[in-house]
């Protein structure tokens, strides 16, 4: 059954790009995506930061990402060479990321979130120092924990995050959530009718959400930006 051209349709906002198959689904079934990031990541890549990237590709060690910005960052600098490492990561992306540059083979361990990454390094027991390529604001769990249990954690910052304050005067259904720097960037200008549910990727970005508003907030089932939206878009439908 079509959907009358009359219907107001329920709009969901994406606090990141999401595939183009993904927004033509959620059209097809009644909801209008709409897209605008409320933060930007530029690399790091001063004189000092491409030397301590450098000098690690030339290491065996093990090093860990915990963002896909990271890994391109590194990409960037790295080119040809093909470092030994062992490599710890979180996320569906950021883990298709490392196996197209570095290979499946190079991963170790992964995880949903930075917290039981860091459990899971812990428990293997492989490593007594890493190498964490990070942002400028990355959150403190995972190398505080590994730290208070002896491992020597030695950390790059490879990007930087910056907000990008947008004002929105639409009515929103709902909202889909990324990380805890995006839910702050948009709370800045927004906020939300009680109505509208917010839909987060995590555990810590659903915190960031709280210290803002009272809405619903419903968790991803599975890693990836692409499942949390089909989440939504199941929920949104109308039909």
């Amino acid at each position: 059954m079509g959907i009358d051209q009359n219907t107001i349709l329920p709009r969901l906002l994406t606090t990141r790009p999401l595939a183009d198959t993904t927004v033509e689904e959620a059209a097809r079934r009644g909801v209008e995506i709409k897209t605008l990031s409320f933060i930007d990541t530029t690399p790091v890549h001063t004189a000092a930061t491409i030397e301590e990237i450098q000098s690690a590709l030339f290491m065996r060690t093990t090093v860990v990402f915990t963002s896909m910005n990271a890994v391109e960052s590194v990409v960037e600098i790295m080119q040809d060479q093909q470092p030994d490492w062992q490599i710890y990561c979180i996320g569906h992306t950021t883990k298709l990321l490392i196996e197209q540059y570095f290979g499946k083979d190079r991963i170790i361990g992964t995880a949903d979130n930075a917290v039981s990454l860091a459990d899971r390094i812990i428990e293997d027991e492989l490593a007594e120092e890493i190498v964490f390529f990070c942002g400028d604001q990355r959150r403190a769990e995972l190398p505080d924990m590994l730290f208070a249990a002896g491992i020597l954690v030695t950390e790059i910052v490879v990007y930087e995050t910056i907000a990008v304050h947008h004002k929105l005067n639409e009515n929103l259904a709902g909202v889909l959530f990324y990380s805890p720097s995006a839910v702050e960037s948009f709370f800045v200008n927004n906020k939300l009718e009680l109505r509208a549910l917010v839909f987060a990727i995590g555990e810590t970005t659903a915190a960031a959400v709280r210290k803002f508003c009272s809405n619903k907030i419903i968790l991803a089932d599975k890693p990836g930006k692409e499942a949390l939206a089909k989440k939504a878009i199941d929920i949104l439908a109308l039909n």
